[in-house]
């Protein structure tokens, strides 16, 4: 690679962090981080394969290693792992980057920039958002399931690789924002995945069902209102004015998706349920919000079983809390 291309560790190679690294192999040296062994394989193998939302397949070469120290010394980490594993991602980025790179958490849920900081310290860990989706389809191959926005905290102490990495993913195609509000857009994120997520995982549903049935986007809405409602209490203003009305357009437009949460239950894998529903009911409490909706979900993925949960079963949902 050109020696002032921008080195850029990609630490997650999941579906996210395939997009992720897919796009900017052609505009900076990029190393692919992570454990899972087929995926691996596959990509070393044969590259990546990404499936276009019109269809077309595009081959991308791919350098994906366990390695950490094979990505040194990188001037930028991504993490794009699930919030289960970001401690162990804050090590691998320890590992990978240079010693005034940053790690940038673009994942779900909350908590994951306090854990890299842990780490890394306050001045070399940054984080954003990001709205764009992504699913495996097999090692190897991902699908691209449709644009969305990432936004990244625009703060003092690294900036000039942050701009660049924004104006690096622009170039791209996937359209990146610098922002000065990021909590704001934590929780909003945050109001949309508890909405979404949990009854999609429990429903087996892609997410343009929770927006045509009306029970299920009746509750939907409950936990994403509940979950503005405690940004409200922290003083958080949320980039959206009306929970309801977002994360319904939210489901809408990426009716054909299947969420994180749900390709997490498919698999048996673990999800990330406290990082989401967990932290609002965390909050609510330290708030004193009330949370219902969201300590139900928490409740009732935590013990998902092989049986999806039903439509009767949602009712009973909706006559317990008044909905």
């Amino acid at each position: 690679p050109a020696p002032n291309l921008m080195k850029i560790a990609v630490i997650g190679i999941g579906a996210m962090g395939c997009l992720f690294a897919a796009h900017l192999h052609d505009v900076a040296d990029v190393v692919m981080v992570g454990h899972w062994p087929e995926q691996l394989k596959a990509l070393q193998q044969n590259g990546l394969i990404v499936q276009q939302p019109n269809g077309r397949r595009t081959h991308h070469p791919a350098h994906a290693t366990n390695d950490p120290a094979a990505a040194a010394p990188a001037d930028l980490a991504v993490i794009l792992v699930k919030s289960l594993q970001s401690e162990q991602a804050a090590h691998i980025a320890q590992t990978a980057l240079a010693p005034n790179g940053i790690a940038i958490t673009l994942q779900n849920g909350l908590g994951n920039l306090e854990t890299l900081t842990a780490v890394l310290g306050p001045h070399r860990a940054t984080l954003g958002t990001t709205s764009t989706g992504a699913d495996i389809v097999q090692p190897g191959t991902i699908k691209f399931a449709g644009h969305g926005l990432t936004h990244i905290a625009n703060q003092q102490t690294n900036q000039p690789s942050i701009q660049r990495l924004a104006a690096l993913l622009n170039q791209t195609g996937l359209e990146t924002h610098l922002s000065e509000n990021v909590d704001g857009l934590v929780w909003g994120k945050l109001a949309i995945n508890a909405g979404i997520n949990p009854l999609t995982a429990l429903l087996r549903v892609p997410n343009g069902f929770l927006a045509e049935n009306a029970t299920a986007r009746r509750i939907m809405q409950a936990a994403a209102v509940e979950a503005a409602q405690v940004a409200a209490a922290l003083d958080i203003p949320l980039p959206y004015p009306n929970a309801a009305e977002r994360v319904l357009e939210v489901a809408q437009a990426t009716a054909d998706n299947r969420s994180s949460m749900l390709q997490d239950v498919l698999r048996g894998a673990p999800t990330e349920i406290e990082a989401i529903c967990g932290a609002v009911a965390a909050n609510g409490r330290f708030t004193q919000t009330p949370t219902p909706i969201n300590q139900q979900l928490l409740q009732l993925v935590q013990k998902i079983g092989n049986a999806p949960f039903t439509l009767a079963d949602l009712q009973q949902i909706l006559q317990e809390h008044n909905l």
